[in-house]
C-alpha cells in the first residue's frame, strides 16, 4: 500500500483541526504583538530554509536527501506546536497565529525553494526530475489552505460542535503521526537504515541551530520569556505530514526518497523539543 493514501487523510485532518482552533478575531494578535509575529514568521519562513541551505553545503548529502531537507525546512509549522507551547507555558495565541500564517505563506514559498533545491542537487537539468510547481501550488491550496478555512468556518457557524470535534482531533493527532512514521519506516526501512545516522546529525543540527537563532532574535528584539519560548518551539516544529505528502504525491514529486529527512525530522524534533519543554517547566514561569 502506498503510504500517500495514509498521509493525505492525516494531513487533511491536521489542517482542519488547526482551522478549528482559530477564529478571525485571533488575527488581532497581529496588531497587539506585531514584533513577535514578524520575528517568528521571518525565522520560520526565511531563516530556517537558509540554515538548511547552509547545512547541505556543509554536510554534502546525496541529491534526494538535499531536496528532502530543503522540503521539510520550507514546510509550515506543525500543528502540535500549539500544544507544546501550552505545556511550556508559552503564548498560545501567538503560536496559533504563527502556525496559521506559515501554513498560508508556505503555500506560495515552497515551489521556489524547491526549485532552488533541485538546481543545487543537480536535479534540475535536462532529463532530470522536474518539479511541477503549478500542481504543487494547487495541492497545497487543496490540502492546506482549504481545510484551514473550512475549520474556521465550522468554528464560526457551529462553535459547540467545533469544540467537540477539536478535542477528538487533538487526542488523535499524535497517534496518527506515529502511525504515519511507522508505516513510512516499514515501507522504506532499507534506505532509512542506510542514511539514518547521517540524517540524524544533519536534522538535529538544523533543529538546534534554528532554536538558538529563534531565541537570539527574541532576545535582540526584547520579547518576553513567554513569547521567546513560543518562537523557539514554533520555528523548529515543522509539518512533517505535509512534507511527506509533497514528496510522495503522484501529482508532485512522486518519490518517497524525498521524504526521508521529514521522517527523521519528525522523530528528532519531538525528542529535542520535549527536552526543551522539560527545561521550560523547571524554569520560572
Amino acid at each position: 500500500m502506498n503510504p500517500i493514501f495514509i498521509v493525505l487523510p492525516i494531513l487533511l485532518l491536521l489542517m482542519f483541526g488547526l482551522g478549528l482552533t482559530f477564529k478571525p478575531a485571533d488575527f488581532a494578535v497581529l496588531l497587539r504583538q506585531p514584533k513577535a509575529v514578524l520575528v517568528g514568521t521571518a525565522a520560520q519562513v526565511v531563516l530556517l530554509p537558509l540554515l538548511a541551505a547552509g547545512l547541505v553545503g556543509l554536510f554534502g548529502p546525496e541529491p534526494y536527501l538535499l531536496v528532502g531537507l530543503m522540503l521539510i525546512a520550507c514546510s509550515p509549522g506543525g500543528t502540535s506546536s500549539n500544544i507544546f507551547t501550552s505545556v511550556a507555558r508559552g503564548d498560545v495565541p501567538l503560536s496559533v497565529t504563527l502556525t496559521v500564517l506559515s501554513s498560508i505563506i508556505t503555500v506560495f514559498t515552497i515551489p521556489p525553494v524547491l526549485l532552488y533545491a533541485f538546481d543545487a542537487a543537480g536535479l534540475g537539468g535536462a532529463g532530470a526530475v522536474k518539479l511541477p510547481a503549478g500542481q504543487l501550488l494547487v495541492q497545497n491550496v487543496v490540502l492546506v489552505l482549504l481545510p484551514v478555512l473550512l475549520g474556521m468556518a465550522v468554528r464560526r457557524f457551529w462553535p459547540d460542535g467545533a469544540q467537540k470535534v477539536k478535542k477528538g482531533l487533538d487526542k488523535a493527532a499524535f497517534p496518527a503521526l506515529v502511525v504515519l512514521v511507522v508505516v513510512f519506516f516499514a515501507a522504506n526501512r532499507q534506505i532509512i537504515v542506510q542514511h539514518f545516522m547521517s540524517l540524524v546529525w544533519m536534522v538535529s543540527a538544523l533543529i538546534l541551530s534554528v532554536m538558538a537563532l529563534g531565541a537570539l532574535l527574541a532576545a535582540v528584539f526584547g520579547l518576553p520569556d513567554r513569547q521567546r519560548r513560543t518562537i523557539v518551539i514554533e520555528v523548529s516544529m515543522q509539518n512533517s505530514a505535509q512534507a511527506i505528502a509533497v514528496a510522495g504525491s503522484p501529482f508532485v514529486l512522486n518519490n518517497e526518497a524525498f521524504a526521508l529527512p521529514a521522517v527523521i525530522y519528525a522523530l528528532m524534533m519531538n525528542v529535542i523539543l520535549l527536552a526543551y519543554i522539560g527545561w521550560c517547566r523547571l524554569a520560572k514561569p
